[in-house]
This record gives structure tokens, C-alpha cells and sequence, in this order.
């Protein structure tokens, strides 16, 4: 029987590279010839900056690849689906979400094994909003440093003393063998994860039957209800992927639990509100995403993305 050739889009880094083989390689053991395709996005090419910096942030690792599906130069594309924006582009479906791992952040420390070991004025590298303000909240003595680049040279900076410890996600490390880099796994309610941390989503054309048929094989319902809920609560609160919003879902005897929590400035601290919820038996993942979001929303979610809105607006200049 003949078969046709998957072209399957991926980012070129390692990690990104890692992930898709990873897809890849389960396309092929289902009897499907694939191909993958390096497409370099603007995430990938701007590294000096933070990533709030680049103007229209949000989603500047994914457009590149969402342009190649568009215009048929490709059949899939793999993302860490973090990365992608609540709004989805038209003409395109996600179609599938793989088992996800771990969701959480992991500090990678030099000066001590944990955050709270830290000696005072320690310098801890992340780019990420939400972390830089959790870190704040959690030790407001810390100075934070911007880090940019892939996993290896954000590790090899700590290894060359550019700063005493990372926060990465606990998901990327593990993926690329680099497990035994981690000496604290950051977990809620101290530390919540970004939407969809930790999962994958291949993304596909509309109306494309013949891969909506491959990669159903791959999807797994727990993990892609989880990140379907999580993504609901950020779009709700009009949050893009770059807003300092943490949720974590999850199932625990077959109910699908939720909590998220959104971080922003009060005066010279960092204010952070917190709400959690189980599905109802009738209720979509969407509908509790949306429900905890009101709850947020009901204790001053919005005012604090408004100022978070407005620093972002000020580094975009």
C-alpha cells in the first residue's frame, strides 16, 4: 500500500529537536515514513532581549511554524505547547496532546541546592515573568538576571559563575537526559508552573482527516483535558502566554482538579491570588478553566495583569 510522506515541522534546538523526535519516532513505529523540518523562529533568532521584550511576544516561537502549516510546507508541527497563545490561529487545529511530564519548574542551583539556601543577594537567571515574580515573592533579597539562550547555555553559564542558580522547566531538563542537574523541584502552591508547562501539542490543518487520523494515536485524554482546562482559566483572564499566570491541573480519582494563581506588583512586593476548583460531573475542562478564572477575577486578577500589562508595554517601549 503506498504511503505518503508526513513532513513533521520542528524549532532547531535541542531540546525542540529532542521533543519531535520524539513524535516522530512514534509516527514511525505506526508504520508512517516521516520527515522533519527545521523552521527558525523569531524566539530563536532575537536572544538578547527577554522574551517580553520582543515585540508581539507572545507566540514568537510558534508563527514561523503555523505559517509553514498554513501554507502546506508542512503536514504537523510539534510545540511545547506553553508556548502557544490562547487564541487559536484559523485554518489550524491542535489536534493532539502526547503524555505530558512533568509540569513543574526546577531550580538548578551552584551556590546551594535550594532557593530558600540561597545566601543573601544571590543571583538567580530566568527571563520568565511569572518566575521573577514568584522569586521576588518567595526571597525578595535575590537579584534576578536575565538568561536567554537553549538549555546548554543557559547551564553553562551557571557552570561559568554568571549566576548561583537557574529556574528551567523540570520537563525540558528530563527530556534532554539532564535530570541530575536538578537539586529542587518547585512546586504549588510555593511555586506554580506556566499553562500547559510540561506538555506537548501537535498542531495540524483544519479539516485534514488523514492527520487527525495519525496523531489520535498519540494523544492521551488526561493530559490533553488538563492543559484544555489550564489554557481555558488564561484565556478567560485575557492573559497571553507571557502573563504571570500559574496553573497546574490534574486528576486525582478521576476528577479533573484545578488551581491557578496570577502575580503582579503591590507597592514593593509582589501580591499573588489564588483560587482552585474540582470539575463538576457535566463539566468541560473549558467550563472549570473559565470558572476559576471569574473566582480569580472575583479577588483582583484583573488589576493585577492591568499593572502587568503596563510593565510590559514599558520594556516594549
Amino acid at each position: 500500500m503506498e504511503r505518503t510522506e508526513i513532513r513533521v515541522g520542528t524549532r532547531g534546538s535541542a531540546l525542540a529537536r529532542t521533543q519531535t523526535g520524539w513524535v516522530v519516532d512514534q509516527f514511525r513505529a505506526r508504520g508512517h515514513e516521516v520527515s522533519v523540518e527545521l523552521v527558525s523562529t523569531r524566539g530563536d533568532v532575537v536572544t538578547d532581549v527577554p522574551i517580553a521584550g520582543i515585540r508581539g511576544g507572545d507566540g514568537v516561537f510558534v508563527r514561523e511554524l503555523e505559517r509553514a502549516l498554513l501554507d502546506g510546507r508542512i503536514d504537523a508541527a510539534v510545540h511545547s505547547f506553553k508556548d502557544l497563545p490562547t487564541a487559536v490561529t484559523p485554518g489550524l487545529e491542535l489536534a493532539c496532546v502526547p503524555l505530558r511530564a512533568s509540569p513543574f519548574d526546577a531550580f538548578v542551583g551552584r551556590a546551594a541546592p535550594t532557593i530558600d539556601q540561597l545566601p543573601p543577594r544571590a543571583v538567580v537567571g530566568t527571563s520568565s515573568v511569572r518566575r521573577v515574580m514568584q522569586l521576588r515573592a518567595r526571597r525578595p533579597d535575590l537579584e534576578v538576571r536575565s538568561v536567554r539562550g537553549n538549555v546548554d547555555t543557559r547551564l553553562r553559564q551557571l557552570d561559568e559563575g554568571a549566576c548561583d542558580g537557574l529556574i528551567l522547566a523540570a520537563a525540558g531538563l528530563g527530556r534532554l537526559g539532564l535530570e541530575q542537574r536538578i537539586t529542587e523541584v518547585l512546586r504549588p502552591d510555593a511555586f506554580w508552573p506556566a499553562v500547559a508547562q510540561g506538555a506537548l501539542v501537535v498542531q495540524i490543518r483544519s479539516g485534514d482527516p488523514r492527520m487527525a487520523a495519525v496523531v489520535s494515536a498519540i494523544d492521551d485524554p488526561s493530559s490533553h483535558a488538563a492543559v484544555r482546562a489550564e489554557r481555558a482559566c488564561l484565556a478567560a483572564l485575557a492573559g497571553g502566554c507571557l502573563a504571570p499566570v500559574g496553573a497546574w491541573a490534574r486528576f486525582e480519582r478521576d476528577l479533573l482538579h484545578l488551581g491557578a494563581c496570577v502575580l503582579g506588583p503591590n507597592g514593593a512586593g509582589i501580591a499573588t491570588i489564588e483560587a482552585r476548583a474540582v470539575a463538576g460531573a457535566a463539566e468541560t475542562p473549558e467550563e472549570l478553566g473559565r470558572r476559576v478564572a471569574e473566582d480569580l477575577r472575583r479577588l483582583g486578577a484583573d488589576d493585577l495583569l492591568a499593572l502587568g500589562r503596563e510593565a510590559e508595554g514599558r520594556l516594549q517601549g
